[in-house]
């Protein structure tokens, strides 16, 4: 493979342009390789909780490559594959199918035939199947699907030619033609979900990077041919966690017991099962780690056996995230306990006894504000998914030949504002027949979307009115931010702790959003979303942003929605009042409601009667002499 250098930024290589992801640059297209192009390459990235969620030993991230020195070192980090393979000159519209032998260094493929040399550009199609495989359409077999002699039946030459007619606007204007024997046949059907299984297309079984040394799956899902730019083309699987200190109740034996589990030959030995080399594995642990044979072979069995019995909702782990988080955020502790990558402090709400009703209203809905003014974020891509997100039974794993003892992760420093809300408030409301009816609605299109298994992850086993509620109103916080902050709206991320527990009353009752920004630099961002947690401001942006979400300008549609978005996974939420860049959204912008945030004349929303009295306290203003 030849060393052909372009620039992408570190936290790229893990969504929209991690392992499996298609990269446009400047008229190019490619697609990025498994970890085992990696090699040894990368910085460790450090996440001892979300390396115990997802089972590996640890993370690396892409090393950095100083600006104007790639020229110079080695070559570090990811590796992008030229794919689509099938590229045509604009000019003459030859079609050539590109071999890494004729890449040169730093330039584009080139046409060689037409005068200036023009730069080739990707066919606009590939072909993808249900299991994740991704590879060129067969553009010669597409040519002569319909062939109309012998000889054009008989072709097996790939001189094509990709023709564009001015006859119309659709793709029956584009058409693959063979020069030889004179095939043709225009683009118009190719999208269907038969369209290429007609023409005796299969699926090859592999990814672009692979070489002839992996093996091939016999892969029997029909191929279907897709837009390389299409949406269900890459669906990464990303995990984030948010770097708390470690609780100060933690005994010696949970201490011993991380130190072991962090061993680089951990894995291995989970992955070993019982087999022969199990025992020397645990006699080497115990020795290296300072503990007795017998508590390292205790901890392997209970977490062999917890990951034979894991289900695919990743229940327990997903679980222990959400639940350290938000004891991090709720302890009284906190600020005590903060360290250089977790520094918070707890806010006042700042009530005054001449404050308007609406706001009074608002503090007695607000538990508690915690502005962060350090956090220390690790995402890591576990793997991806093609063409329908349909849970992990269909994940590509970054490294589809053995199992991952490292995933690719980036770390990012920022601030956030974090807000509680009274559980007692939050009960008394979910607890209305007319709202659980509500979202019971919502729930049934969760139950019958192929997004499910990932959703139920963020969700649990049960959706609960409030998490609908408090993901709605972080959409609505982050637009107001927007404007408030200095931070444009993708830069802002949202956290939502309102899951439902599979064990009532084993995990307390979560009620709570996390609104922070981070960036890749160690020394984080510059404040400002800080200063929006602090009294007055926070209580004002609120009002703002629950006046500016009782209307849209797509309204009486977007209101009286009764299902929007993929699967009717929404109700009341469109791009010009909820939705958010998808950098800012943890579950893709779905499961969404205006009317549970500020209610309508069927639904009464939570924080109706706070909007009520800004409305009166407004007119009250307008009317005074």
């Amino acid at each position: 493979m030849k060393d052909i250098r372009r620039k992408v930024r570190r936290t790229q290589t893990i969504a929209p342009f991690g392992v499996g992801g298609i990269l446009d640059l400047q008229g190019e297209s490619f697609v990025a390789a498994d970890i085992r192009s990696w090699g040894n390459q990368g910085d460790i990235v450090d996440s001892p909780r979300l390396a115990r969620k997802l089972r590996v030993n640890g993370f690396r991230s892409a090393a950095v490559i100083p600006s104007g020195k790639a020229q110079y070192v080695a070559r570090v980090g990811p590796v992008y594959v030229r794919f689509p393979r099938w590229l045509f000159c604009p000019k003459c519209r030859l079609m050539k199918y590109w071999h890494a032998d004729a890449e040169q260094k730093d330039k584009p493929p080139r046409c060689g035939r037409c005068s200036g040399t023009p730069q080739l550009a990707p066919m606009r199609f590939i072909q993808v199947c249900r299991n994740g495989h991704m590879s060129d359409v067969d553009w010669r077999r597409w040519a002569h699907s319909r062939p109309e002699g012998h000889d054009q039946r008989q072709c097996q030459i790939r001189t094509l030619r990709f023709i564009a007619t001015p006859d119309s606007s659709g793709l029956d204007a584009l058409k693959v033609s063979c020069i030889t024997c004179g095939a043709q046949r225009t683009l118009e059907g190719i999208g269907h979900k038969n369209g290429l299984k007609q023409t005796g297309a299969r699926c090859s079984g592999n990814q672009p990077w692979q070489t002839s040394e992996d093996e091939h799956d016999d892969c029997e899902e029909p191929p279907r041919a897709l837009q390389r730019g299409a949406s269900n083309v890459y669906f990464p699987i990303v995990h984030s966690a948010i770097e708390i200190p470690v609780p100060s109740g933690a005994d010696e034996a949970d201490e011993v017991a991380r130190k072991v589990m962090e061993h680089t030959l951990w894995a291995g030995l989970i992955e070993a099962g019982d087999s022969p080399v199990t025992e020397p594995i645990v006699k080497y642990l115990a020795e290296n780690c300072n503990v007795s044979v017998e508590f390292v072979e205790a901890l392997r069995r209970e977490n062999w056996q917890a990951e034979g019995s894991a289900t695919s909702t990743v229940e327990p782990a997903d679980e222990d995230l959400s639940i350290a988080e938000w004891a991090a955020f709720t302890s009284t502790d906190s600020e005590r306990n903060s360290t250089s990558e977790f520094r918070v402090r707890q806010m006042s709400l700042g009530e005054l006894d001449d404050d308007p009703n609406s706001i009074k209203l608002l503090h007695h809905s607000v538990d508690r504000v915690v502005v962060a003014d350090r956090i220390r974020e690790v995402r890591a891509l576990e793997g991806f998914s093609r063409y329908e997100s349909e849970g992990r039974e269909r994940l590509i794993s970054v490294n589809p030949v053995s199992r991952a003892h490292w995933l690719p992760a980036v770390e990012s420093y920022g601030e956030g504002i974090f807000i509680s809300f009274d559980e007692d408030s939050i009960k008394k409301w979910e607890s209305s027949p007319k709202i659980l009816h509500w979202v019971s609605g919502i729930e049934e299109n969760l139950e019958a979307s192929f997004q499910v298994d990932r959703l139920r992850e963020k969700t649990g086993p049960q959706l609960l009115p409030r998490f609908v509620m408090l993901h709605t109103l972080a959409h609505q916080f982050i637009r107001q931010l927007s404007f408030d902050s200095g931070y444009n709206a993708a830069s802002l991320r949202e956290r939502i702790y309102a899951r439902s527990h599979p064990e009532a009353g084993r995990y307390a009752q979560q009620a709570g959003i996390f609104i922070y920004t981070a960036a890749g630099d160690s020394e984080g961002t510059l404040g400002g979303l800080v200063r929006q947690g602090t009294p007055p401001h926070l209580m004002e942006t609120m009002v703002r942003l629950l006046e500016s979400a009782q209307w849209c300008s797509q309204d009486p549609l977007c209101a009286d929605s009764t299902g929007r978005s993929l699967a009717n996974l929404n109700r009341a939420a469109c791009h010009a009042c909820a939705l958010l860049p998808e950098t800012c959204c943890e579950i893709g912008n779905t499961l969404l409601d205006r009317t549970l945030l500020i209610g309508d004349g069927k639904v009464e929303g939570f924080f109706r009667p706070v909007v009520q009295a800004a409305f009166e306290e407004s007119a009250d203003a307008v009317d005074a002499p």
